[in-house]
Order: C-alpha cells, then sequence, then structure tokens
C-alpha cells in the first residue's frame, strides 16, 4: 500500500504539473465550492477538509467553504451530497463509513457505489489505542486484563461504522472481550469527551488525538499501522503489542455527486493530489498522522467494493446495529 501511495504521487505531481486551472470566465469553478464533511468539526474528515479546502482555494482561485453536516453515522450529510446537482459545486470529505453505512444500516439514504463519483483518496492514517492517564494500563495486556476484570470495558466511537468503530469491534472480537462501545457524534466530541475523563478508552484517529497525546493529556498504547509512525515513534503497533491481525488504515476521501461530468472530476484529482504532494502541506499532514496518497477515481471505485465485502464480514461477526 505505501509504495503504491508513493508511486501514485510521483503520478499525479507529472500530470498536475502541466494542468493548471483555467478560472476565467464560463471555467469550473467560477463561484464558490461547498464541502461537505458529515461528521462534527474537529474529527479527522473536518481536518483532513479544512486542509486541502484551503489549498485548493489558492490552487483554483475560488473558495471552498467547509460544511459540517453531522448525524446518523454521517447518512445526513452523505444523502444531502448524493441529493446535490452534479455541477462540481457540492462535494463530500470523509472517511470508509460512507460505504460502510451500506452494510450497517438496513436502510441509507444513499447508494455508496451508484450515488457518488469518486474523487480521491488524498490520505491514509492507522488509529492509536488511546486510553485517560488515570487509567493505570501501560500496554494493550495490561488494558485487556483490566478489561476481562470487568474494569474500562466502555469504549467510546467516533460515530457508528467509523474506522474507530471498526477497530474497536475488530479487537473486541479478535480477544473476545466485553466491550459496550459509547458512540459520539464524531472524532473532535470523543476525543474532548476522553481528556475530559467522562470516556476513559478508545481507539482515535491520530488526526484527532495526536496534539493531545503529545501533550500528555491522553496515553497511547498502540496503533493500528503496519509498523511504527514517525509522530509517534516509541508507541508499538498492534502486533508488536502482541495483537495480531489488527492492521487498519482509515482513507480521507473525497467524492461529487454522481453525474458530475468527467472533467471536473479529473481536474479535482489533479489538483487535490498536487495539494497533498507540496512539501509544507505534506509536513502539516505528517505531524498529525496522515500519509498523503493519491489514489485516482477508478481505483478508489474498486477500493470501495473490495473494503465494503471486508467490513460486512466485521459488522456481522460483531452483531453491530445502529
Amino acid at each position: 500500500m505505501r509504495k503504491w501511495i508513493v508511486a501514485s504521487i510521483g503520478l499525479a505531481l507529472l500530470i498536475g504539473g502541466t494542468a493548471q486551472a483555467q478560472t476565467g470566465k464560463g471555467s469550473y469553478p467560477d463561484r464558490p465550492v461547498r464541502m461537505i464533511v458529515p461528521f462534527a468539526a474537529g474529527g479527522p474528515g473536518d481536518i483532513f477538509a479544512r486542509l486541502i479546502g484551503q489549498r485548493l482555494s489558492e490552487q483554483l482561485g475560488q473558495q471552498f467553504v467547509i460544511e459540517n453536516r453531522p448525524g446518523a453515522g454521517g447518512n445526513i450529510g452523505a444523502g444531502a451530497v448524493a441529493r446535490a446537482p452534479a455541477d462540481g459545486y457540492t462535494l463530500m470529505v470523509a472517511s470508509s463509513a460512507v460505504w460502510v453505512n451500506a452494510s450497517l444500516y438496513p436502510q441509507i439514504p444513499y447508494d455508496p457505489v451508484r450515488d457518488f463519483e469518486p474523487i480521491i483518496i488524498g490520505a491514509m492514517s492507522p488509529e492509536v489505542l488511546v486510553v485517560h492517564p488515570s487509567v493505570p494500563a501501560k500496554t494493550v495486556y495490561e488494558l485487556v486484563a483490566l478489561v476481562r476484570d470487568g474494569k474500562y470495558n466502555n469504549f467510546a466511537i467516533a460515530g457508528i461504522g467509523t474506522p474507530p468503530h471498526l477497530s474497536t469491534e475488530l479487537f473486541k472480537l479478535s480477544l473476545k472481550l466485553n466491550i459496550t462501545t459509547v458512540p459520539f457524534s464524531g472524532g473532535g466530541p470523543m476525543v474532548q469527551s476522553l481528556v475530559g475523563g467522562h470516556t476513559l478508552v478508545a481507539f482515535a484517529t491520530l488526526p484527532s488525538a495526536s496534539a493531545q497525546i503529545k501533550d500528555g493529556l491522553l496515553r497511547a498504547l498502540a496503533v493500528t499501522s503496519a509498523k511504527r509512525i514517525a509522530i509517534l515513534p516509541d508507541v508499538p503497533t498492534m502486533e508488536e503489542a502482541g495483537v495480531p491481525g489488527q492492521v487498519h488504515e482509515a482513507p480521507q476521501c473525497v467524492w461529487a455527486p454522481a453525474g458530475t461530468p468527467r472533467e471536473i472530476i479529473d481536474l479535482l484529482y489533479r489538483e487535490i493530489a498536487r495539494a497533498v504532494a507540496s512539501p509544507d502541506l505534506k509536513a502539516k499532514m505528517a505531524a498529525i498522522g496522515y500519509e498523503p496518497a493519491a489514489v485516482p477515481p477508478d481505483e478508489f471505485k474498486a477500493w470501495i467494493k473490495a473494503d465494503m465485502a471486508k467490513w460486512a464480514k466485521v459488522i456481522h461477526d460483531a452483531g453491530i446495529r445502529p
């Protein structure tokens, strides 16, 4: 995956270097563009949207305005995008929750394959298992022992069906733990609850929790990446911590409504890929735990179909209900 990311960014830079957007009369975009995030402010999708939204505004000469529409596990915001005009002026920035919801809810207001045009997977990030400093566990297995003793069994989750929720369920299934999930409307509110000591344990995305970990407000026990990450070099992977099979890196993705002209999709792909490959934005993303990516539309569409099948099994085996 990491080799593919590096290669795709290089290709996007080669393509995008000669693909400057024309913003004169009659060209796209000639008015502000809405970027809907179907989760609360402060979460990973919101953070990623604001990073690329600002850069797209600079590159394309029009405002890319972030609009948070949380609720129903992302279904409210995603449904609004599915119903929006297919003219490139309404986009969506979110994680894999958009397609995971198809296996989670008996009915959702959109079809994750038919109702959207995939533009790009622009970043990847693992989750990190964190605890409030009051929790005595210093390792994953110390936490597991406490959970098995009936302590700290409530795990906060950033919405139903989100990457942190799925990591929690995979952890629960793998170790046969009695865990109760406490849902929040997004990563921002969940991390606030953890810092405040209202909930004490969670899998969190790095962009949501990295600052609090660095400040000592949360303790990181392990990351769900295949290898250790640069911003938390002393934190082991889940496999190093003794829990194999927990690799999960969440994508941050951008979509448009189905039927959006291909030339707009291609333009946005090139410009977002150029943005995430720029040295300053790469540095900002790396500092909070994102790895830039540039997965193009057709590969992104194939990714969705494969990932839907993977998490449908976890949802079924865990008996997850909205």
